[in-house]
C-alpha cells in the first residue's frame, strides 16, 4: 500500500507559466500551492491582476485561491478578484504531470465565459 500512496501527485510548490496578456504581451503567472490531503490552498500572481498594461508602479498583488481541491493528479480551485466594485471569479481545473501543471482557466467576460489553457512548470527557485 505504501507504493500506492506514492502515486498521488504532489502539487505543493511554486509553478510558473508564460501566458499571453492584453495587446499580445507575454505575462508571467505564478501559482504558489500547498496541498494538505485533498485540500488545496495558495495564491495566484499575475493574469487578471486588476492592472491594465504591462509594468507600472508598485508590486503586483497575489490573490488567494478558494475552493481548492486535489484528487490524485487532478486539481481545481477558484480565484476571486474585485475590480471597479465588481467581483470576478476565475476557475482553474487541470492535471499534474511530472513537473508540469496543465490548467484550463475559465472566467466570465462581457460576451460570456472565456477559457484558455495554461501550462505551468515547477519552479526550483
Amino acid at each position: 500500500m505504501a507504493g500506492f500512496a506514492a502515486l498521488a501527485a504532489d502539487v505543493t510548490g511554486k509553478w510558473v507559466a508564460e501566458v499571453q496578456g492584453r495587446n499580445g504581451n507575454t505575462q508571467q503567472m505564478t501559482f504558489t500551492l500547498k496541498a494538505e490531503g485533498s485540500a488545496l490552498t495558495g495564491t495566484v500572481m499575475g493574469g487578471m491582476g486588476g492592472r491594465r498594461g504591462g509594468g507600472g508602479g508598485g508590486a503586483p498583488q497575489a490573490a488567494e485561491i478558494s475552493n481548492g481541491k486535489v484528487d490524485g493528479d487532478k486539481v481545481s480551485f477558484e480565484v476571486k478578484r474585485e475590480f471597479n466594485g465588481n467581483e470576478f471569479v476565475t476557475k482553474y481545473e487541470g492535471t499534474l504531470s511530472g513537473d508540469t501543471l496543465n490548467l484550463k482557466e475559465t472566467r466570465n467576460g462581457q460576451n460570456g465565459p472565456t477559457t484558455r489553457d495554461i501550462s505551468a512548470k515547477r519552479s526550483t527557485t
